[in-house]
């Protein structure tokens, strides 16, 4: 089994659409069964789980007393993957999750505010000396500030080769449970989960992704020199 933690100090950088598309794209590519985790107060994961119509993924209440106790449960009884939503600050609940997680990915969006942000994110999980990834989520279609915010990310680690932009599908899908590649499994959106899962599932499964995140990372700055 593996667990993968969506951490971020900042607020509105996609980490609960990510938790529940990661979690739904996983499944349809037979890595389940697999349980979401929501450990942020606000329950927004939980809230679109109990909205959606799919019996999978998978749903586990649990608490930070007993959290790493549930997921030797869930290990025991042949679950796969463990997908983990956490709370936008760093707390006693976050260094708990990513003490436990396998993988950490870090969304953040192309913008000042958040690329400052992620620095305490980062400490947090060099300091439990644990693999990393970052995401860049809401990105505008063909804007310099997406390659410049790559960039910018891959001072510190591993930046994910597939950029999810920001569109409208995205928010239409979570509103009643569903996620883009079940609103229109042909739509970009939808191409872009598919890969984004293909690329951590290579990462938690220990191979090497070079050639793809070289082609990811070079696509992001021509698209903003095209547009520049």
């Amino acid at each position: 089994m593996r667990v993968i933690a969506l951490a971020s100090q900042k607020g509105g950088a996609g980490k609960t659409t990510l938790a529940g598309h990661i979690g739904v794209e996983a499944e349809r590519c037979g890595y389940g069964p697999v349980v979401l985790i929501d450990t942020d107060p606000q329950g927004s994961l939980a809230e679109w789980w109990n909205a959606r119509e799919a019996e999978t993924p998978f749903y586990a209440r649990t608490g930070l007393a007993r959290l790493a106790e549930d997921i030797e449960r869930l290990r025991a009884e042949g679950v796969k993957l463990v997908v983990i939503d956490t709370p936008p600050a760093i707390t006693a609940t976050i260094a708990e999750v990513v003490r436990l997680a396998d993988l950490v990915v870090i969304p953040a969006r192309p913008s000042p505010h958040d690329l400052r942000a992620v620095g305490a994110t980062v400490e947090l999980v060099e300091r439990h000396g644990k693999p990393m990834i970052f995401v860049v989520s809401g990105a505008t279609v063909r804007a310099r500030i997406t390659a410049e915010a790559v960039m910018a990310l891959s001072q510190h680690g591993t930046v994910a080769p597939s950029i999810i932009h920001h569109r409208t599908d995205f928010a239409a899908s979570m509103i009643d449970g569903r996620t883009v590649m079940e609103l229109d499994p042909n739509c970009r959106s939808a191409g872009e989960i598919a890969q984004l899962w293909s690329y951590l599932d290579t990462r938690l499964s220990g191979r090497t992704h070079r050639t793809m995140l070289t082609a990811g990372l070079a696509a992001a700055g021509g698209a903003a020199l095209a547009a520049s």
